[in-house]
């Protein structure tokens, strides 16, 4: 059974923050708002966590492209290999905000993601998401909750995320209402910037 923790992105509780990542710390699922849609995470450096994402999404967890949100910039060089400067310009540009960028993978990524090339990286505009990385001390792997209604593609209401998520997650964060468009995903792992899908983020500023 999932609880749900009522957060406001204004002023998210450090009480409240610290309960859900007590619940990450242990190999917990959590649901979170971003400044997208809402998205199913867990520590990424909990492997059986990252097993329970990968079979709930139907995919093979070497194979899983899933994104890390990160706090802010800083923590890059953990992950990354080493960028330029017109790269590092365009996420300063962009970031914190609506997009995905994938980057190309340095030695130092987590067990699960060693075989990877390339990771996508995160930074949203949420004080919530950044809240919870900030506590953990580490990202958060993170995968949107489609909804199986072509109409709908994804669920913006968390009481009604609680009702359909609550045997596989642990604890479901009410943030308010979340949106139903979802990232901008860009790969900047080449020469050039390649959109591999047009989402929130305006594409304009590369």
């Amino acid at each position: 059974m999932a609880v749900l923790i009522k957060l406001f992105e204004e002023n998210p509780n450090p009480r409240e923050i610290k309960k859900v990542v007590d619940v990450l710390r242990k190999g917990g699922l959590v649901i979170y708002p971003t400044d997208t849609v809402y998205g199913l995470g867990c520590d990424i450096t909990k492997s059986k966590a990252l097993e329970k994402i990968a079979r709930i999404k139907g995919v093979k967890l070497e194979k899983a492209n899933w994104s890390f949100i990160c706090a802010d910039l800083s923590n890059l060089s953990d992950y990354v290999r080493q960028i330029d400067t017109t790269t590092f310009k365009i996420l300063k540009r962009a970031l914190p905000g609506p997009y995905t960028f994938i980057l190309p993978g340095n030695n130092r990524l987590p067990r699960d993601f060693k075989k990877k090339k390339t990771v996508g990286i995160r930074v949203p505009d949420n004080a919530i998401a950044k809240a919870l990385v900030e506590a953990l001390g580490n990202p958060i792997v993170s995968t949107s909750i489609r909804d199986e209604d072509e109409l709908l593609e994804y669920t913006t209401d968390p009481e009604l995320i609680l009702e359909k998520w609550n045997d596989l997650v642990d604890v479901v964060i009410d943030g308010g209402y979340g949106g139903n468009m979802a990232s901008t995903v860009v790969d900047l792992s080449g020469e050039e910037p390649i959109v591999l899908r047009e989402g929130k983020g305006t594409t304009d500023i590369f």
